[in-house]
């Protein structure tokens, strides 16, 4: 592989659904080589979008990993490109590609500018860090403005743009961009498929409009290196081109500054401008530097690791596929040092090592088989037995762990069951397979009724997995309606003291604890634990024995037994027995106080709750908000936007199912929605109750299939 790591790029694609991240995707493709047709998504036939549902409904699902090449001021540039999903359903695969990427190009439609599912991958790559450009796709349509993208950039994402290019042109007048740093024209010929343009003089009409520009992308480079603002203020003239281009790179790597470009990628215009912006201003795994870990036996002690050869090997496994030709196919990324295809790794959660048949050079769901992988790549490997999403991967004698990769609670659920007995045991392996590729889709079994219950991000996500089932695994499904995933939260501090006992004959059991469990702070997920034991009543080793036994009980709440959102207990007394106490006892125990402390401690249900944006003509707008308020929903804003009025709104996910057929139905087929989790809040008393009453008359499923 690619041994210039400063030339390698490691990026990803990320957007608002159908803003055209895949055609952007499939147009650098083809202009660097990697293709020799321009795929359509509209006609199925995207590189990237190589599952069978992803043709059939053209959207992106899964994110896929290609390699591409691509020659700036006359040096080969590596690039490995993610085009991950916009829809809010597979926010995971964006999640988990932004962990492990490092910059992003993000794309807007310029006519919907910064939209709902814009803002989440925007925050998502803010999280991580990510140094990005932004591309303005889609000049080409009715209604297209460059300029109020840039600033709804600023206004809603609270980023810096620096428009380094404007439009010639717009809607069917867009012909090309005024590039601000050189101050020349490029204009693309209709009847090459864009792989020829003219550097042409500026039009003269535009000449004042681009000097405007100019100045304000030299101001805003300005404010992020004082060398530059001296020499600015001096003498902006005398400001050459590979300044403005090499204060601009330091600035969008150090995250202060976006740089913002035009196009049309439908119309294949603009594309080869964006690749060599992808390679002058978004980082080399160079420009990222070290990368820092943490010691398994020293979880305090910090770990570095810098991105060279000589180090010693580690990775990061971010997502899992399973390959009708090769089997378990795991995505890393390599950090440091070096790994041969044959070699062994050592996976520092299971603490095994396992061997590396193959190693993969990604193109879609085609690999290229490559001898050894290298500091700064992104590969496909084959041979793990037992590996999971965010294990870190190491060599046995230099373990790090890196930080892992927080994934959602799903929340909606659906029963599912074979049409056939005959395929009970493949549903069971197919569903296993399932889960390991994606980690927000859970499985479980309703212990009174016996059936399976999925769970996923939304509608469309249990869908295509259902699809899946049906289509990859050839298993016919009977499923239920969607139900929503409950959770569960305590409002009162309750103190509890809870002795378990037992005399078998021989050696017996014995644990004794006093706890007190509160509320969270607001926002707060999981179990905060506190031990506050002195002087040693308790022997050391059994208090990790009390925070598990909590931990696994919090998937079992008070009220109906759905999962706890959030818990702190304190362990403030206790006392052991020299003989009959071990680490199990003090589990139980724990449990066993978990149930008795939680039933007094008030406990209320939370429901998911969405939020929704609604793009509708003006003359419909009150029926949508009256539809909104019927389905116990509270308007948050209404906004117009070219002709258009924009609602958002927050809307509890039971009544959301269906939703899309309504708009349809209210507003004639001309608005639109985009939905997003926002937060579990409480359920109204009176409906609580009635879901209460359903879950524990067990008559949830039961009637459904």
């Amino acid at each position: 592989m690619n041994n210039e790591l400063k030339n390698t790029r490691n990026i990803g694609i990320m957007a608002h659904i159908d803003a055209g991240k895949t055609t952007t995707t499939e147009r650098i493709l083809y202009y660097t080589g990697v293709t020799h047709r321009m795929g359509e998504v509209h006609d199925g036939a995207a590189t990237m979008d190589w599952m069978s549902q992803e043709k059939e409904r053209g959207i992106t699902i899964t994110s896929a990993a290609i390699t591409a090449y691509w020659n700036y001021n006359n040096v080969k540039h590596t690039i490995n490109i993610i085009d991950t999903p916009g829809h809010v359903d597979f926010t995971v695969e964006v999640e988990r590609s932004l962990r492990v990427l490092d910059g992003a190009v993000a794309v807007f439609c310029g006519v919907g500018g910064v939209e709902p599912q814009s803002e989440t991958v925007w925050r998502q790559a803010d999280r991580y860090n990510v140094p990005r450009v932004a591309f303005v796709n889609k000049l080409d349509r009715i209604g297209a403005d460059f300029f109020s993208v840039v600033s709804e950039i600023e206004d809603k994402l609270g980023a810096k743009p620096a428009a380094v290019q404007i439009p010639i042109g717009t809607e069917d007048k867009f012909i090309g961009i005024v590039d601000l740093i050189d101050m020349s024209a490029y204009v693309w010929t209709e009847d090459e498929l864009g792989t020829k343009f003219d550097k042409v003089e500026i039009p003269v009409e535009m000449m004042g409009q681009a000097k405007e520009w100019r100045e304000k992308l030299l101001e805003r480079i300005a404010e992020t290196d004082n060398d530059f603002l001296e020499k600015y203020l001096e003498d902006s003239d005398s400001i050459t081109e590979q300044e403005i281009k090499s204060v601009l790179r330091k600035a969008t790597i150090d995250l202060k500054v976006v740089p913002v470009l035009c196009g049309s990628s439908l119309k294949n215009k603009g594309v080869q401008k964006l690749l060599d912006a992808i390679a002058a201003y978004l980082p080399s795994p160079i420009d990222i530097g070290e990368v820092k870990g943490a010691d398994p036996s020293d979880p305090d002690k910090v770990i570095i690791r810098k991105p060279d050869n000589k180090e010693p090997f580690s990775a990061l496994a971010f997502k899992i596929a399973v390959d009708p030709f090769v089997g378990r196919l795991v995505y890393i990324r390599v950090y440091s040092g070096k790994l041969n295809s044959g070699e062994l790794v050592y996976n520092v959660r299971t603490g095994k090592k396992e061997r590396i048949s193959n190693l993969y050079r990604m193109h879609a769901n085609k690999q290229e088989a490559v001898e050894f992988v290298e500091a700064g790549d992104i590969c496909g490997a084959v041979g793990f037995k037992d590996i999971r999403t965010g294990d870190s991967l190491a060599e046995q004698k230099h373990p790090v762990v890196f930080e892992s990769i927080d994934f959602p609670d799903p929340v909606i659920g659906v029963a599912i069951e074979p049409k056939t007995q005959a395929d009970l045991d493949k549903l069971d392996n197919a569903l296993k397979k399932l889960a390991e590729e994606d980690p927000t889709f859970k499985i479980n079994t309703d212990t009174e009724t016996g059936q399976t219950i999925i769970n996923g991000m939304g509608e469309l996500h249990l869908d295509i997995l259902i699809d899946r089932l049906k289509r990859e695994y050839k298993i016919e499904i009977s499923q239920g309606k969607p139900q929503v995933t409950y959770k569960e939260r305590i409002t009162k501090s309750v103190e509890h003291h809870e002795v378990f006992k037992k005399q078998t004959g021989g050696k017996g059991k014995f644990a004794d604890i006093t706890i007190r469990i509160s509320p969270s702070p607001e926002g707060s997920q999981g179990l905060t634990f506190t031990n506050s034991i002195k002087g040693g009543i308790i022997p050391k080793e059994y208090i990790p024995a009390v925070e598990k036994g909590f931990l696994e009980a919090m998937n079992n709440g008070p009220l109906a037994g759905f999962k706890l959102q959030s818990l702190t207990v304190e362990l403030i007394d206790g006392a052991f027995h020299s003989v009959d106490s071990d680490a199990l006892s003090f589990e139980i125990a724990a449990k066993q106080a978990y149930k008795a402390a939680t039933e007094q401690a008030k406990a209320i249900l939370l429901e998911p709750v969405m939020e929704l944006t609604v793009d509708t003509p003006d003359e419909y707008m009150g029926d949508v908000i009256a539809d909104i308020n019927k389905r116990r929903g509270q308007v948050i804003s209404t906004d117009s936007k070219a002709k258009m009025k924009i609602i958002k709104s927050h809307v509890p996910l039971a009544e959301t199912f269906g939703y899309v057929t309504v708009l349809r139905t209210l507003t004639s087929g001309r608005a639109v929605s985009s939905m997003q989790f926002f937060d579990y809040q409480e359920v109204p008393a009176n409906i609580a109750q009635d879901i209460i009453d359903m879950v524990k008359g067990k008559i949830t499923f039961i009637d459904q299939l």
